[in-house]
């Protein structure tokens, strides 16, 4: 799979001389998803993207993540229209936190909540929510988007950890999705899956031992998502086949 993981263009560090007066309204359009085709997921989000997307594993040999595959080629999201209008179930927290995003500065180690200027529903004209009052204090809307970018850090650090472990115990292998539609055939590839077999050859503590940590129950709902490539197949043209192999 390519790289598509980031959609922040101009993310620049919230402040009240800068933003004082911005506003933002998300939630209409989630255009700015389009030529992504893929998206970074989060442990705590496995039982709800799992009824209607795949999610497997991508990433270096030093760092494997989750993700859900939203698409076949390189700068395409089948799950959004033309309107802008996403079309799933569920939304990932990648995407719902947009345009807010944690950063740092070359000023401060420190993380600092950043903001995507180029994001559409940056106004000041008043549409959505306001970041600072008129008076220059922070916003109930604003610590709640700083509150939401802090957990999702933390658990994006425990889908690292989810990636280290499958890798450390030799779970983890390629794989490849084939569409096939009237008009030819396309491959997927650049992802990593668990094995059944090699879960199922697990020792008794190593299976308890992921189990007490949640990550079992991630690898099964990760396992019942894979279904969901028939979702992208779906969406790519009516009467399309997807097949699912190692590589």
């Amino acid at each position: 799979m390519t790289k598509q993981l980031f959609i922040y263009e101009n993310a620049t560090p919230i402040s009240a001389s800068r933003h004082g007066d911005m506003s933002v309204r998300t939630g209409e359009d989630w255009g700015f998803a389009a030529r992504i085709n893929s998206a970074p997921l989060l442990i705590g989000e496995f039982a709800a993207a799992a009824r209607s997307l795949p999610i497997v594993f991508a990433g270096t040999a030093e760092r494997v993540i989750p993700i859900v595959v939203l698409g076949v080629r390189d700068q395409q999201n089948v799950f959004i229209d033309a309107d802008g209008k996403w079309a799933p179930d569920y939304t990932p927290a990648f995407l719902r936190q947009y345009p807010f995003v944690l950063g740092q500065t070359a000023e401060s180690p420190n993380f600092i909540l950043c903001l995507d200027e180029t994001f559409p529903g940056c106004n000041r004209e008043g549409r959505g929510e306001r970041l600072f009052d008129s008076e220059g204090r922070r916003t109930a809307y604003l610590d709640k988007m700083i509150d939401f970018a802090k957990e999702y850090q933390r658990q994006f650090t425990l889908g690292q950890r989810l990636g280290a472990k499958l890798a450390e115990l030799g779970l983890l292998e390629p794989m490849r999705a084939t569409f096939r539609t009237p008009d030819g055939t396309e491959q997927l590839q650049g992802f990593q899956t668990v094995r059944r077999e090699k879960l199922m050859a697990l020792k008794p503590e190593e299976i308890a031992a992921l189990h007490a940590s949640g990550m079992l129950e991630a690898i099964y709902l990760h396992l019942f998502s894979l279904a969901n490539f028939r979702q992208i197949s779906r969406a790519l043209e009516a009467g399309a086949e997807v097949v699912a192999e190692t590589v």
